[in-house]
């Protein structure tokens, strides 16, 4: 059922379960605008890079907890954004008017701010990830340099190093590259397009950040964006690299977003 009202919507449905029970917890779910989920399991995993191979704030390497959460396997497509512009009103997102459909129904939607992605994620019953998140997504238990392991970026693996004018076109539909998905089953952490997460940016916030459940600075300038996108050197794809900080403001043609939830 939609309801709809003051330019919002909610779709209210209950989750459906699929795949096999992890305890309690169904290893993926589909959420209430149709996404499939994957789950990560509750425990502690590395975060940030060692001194020597990151920048100073991604590091030092530290230790975090994270209770079980659910993030959307793929990105955000054109398709699904489409959906939400319809029901709540809301802004168009750059290049928006260059989307062709159904061509580039399963292409991720770019050029919406931070406030954006938050607006889609919370009306949709979900929220954006925390940074560590969206890591552990990306890095699992065992460190994992980039999302699918030890190999370096290739084009069989991921989108990235294109130096040319931006085209939806050039975007490779969500899930075109077997073998490039992250431990827990998400496609596209690294390449295609970068994601906004949920936190803002402090260069310090690793050095004093929680054990448990981090949720990044109170306040501050910057949202932070993480995975690389098209554009984007084999460096930025590391899982542990923090691409970049940005206005939350901004819109660009390099970054999109994915959904996350807690399982409990």
């Amino acid at each position: 059922m939609v309801v709809m009202g003051a330019g919002v919507f909610l779709l209210v449905a209950g989750l459906s379960l699929a795949m096999a029970a992890e305890g309690d917890l169904s290893k993926a779910i589909i959420a209430k605008d149709g996404m499939a989920m994957v789950l990560v399991p509750a425990g502690e995993f590395w975060m940030g890079l060692p001194e020597g191979v990151g920048l100073d704030d991604e590091q030092p390497r530290h230790r975090v907890y994270l209770d079980a959460y659910y993030i959307d396997k793929y990105e955000a497509t054109t398709e699904r954004y489409a959906k939400f512009l319809e029901f709540a009103g809301w802004q168009k997102p750059l290049n928006w008017d260059t989307v062709k459909f159904p061509d580039h129904a399963n292409r991720p939607v770019v050029g919406v701010t931070w406030s954006d992605a938050d607006a889609y994620c919370r009306i949709n019953g979900r929220r954006l990830p925390t940074e560590a998140e969206w890591e552990k997504a990306a890095r699992g238990t065992t460190e994992r340099p980039f999302p699918w392991g030890t190999k370096p970026p290739s084009p069989t693996l991921a989108l990235f190093g294109q130096m040319t004018k931006f085209s939806y076109d050039l975007l490779k539909p969500v899930g075109s590259y077997p073998g490039g998905e992250g431990p827990y089953g998400a496609f596209d952490l690294a390449g295609n397009v970068a994601e906004w997460v949920q936190d803002w940016y402090d260069g310090e916030y690793y050095r004093e950040s929680p054990e448990k459940n981090p949720q990044g600075p109170r306040t501050g300038q910057y949202k932070m964006v993480r995975g690389g996108s098209w554009s984007d050197m084999p460096v930025y794809l590391l899982s542990g690299s923090r691409t970049s900080k940005l206005p939350p403001e901004t819109r660009n043609a390099f970054i999109g977003f994915r959904c996350a939830q807690s399982a409990k």
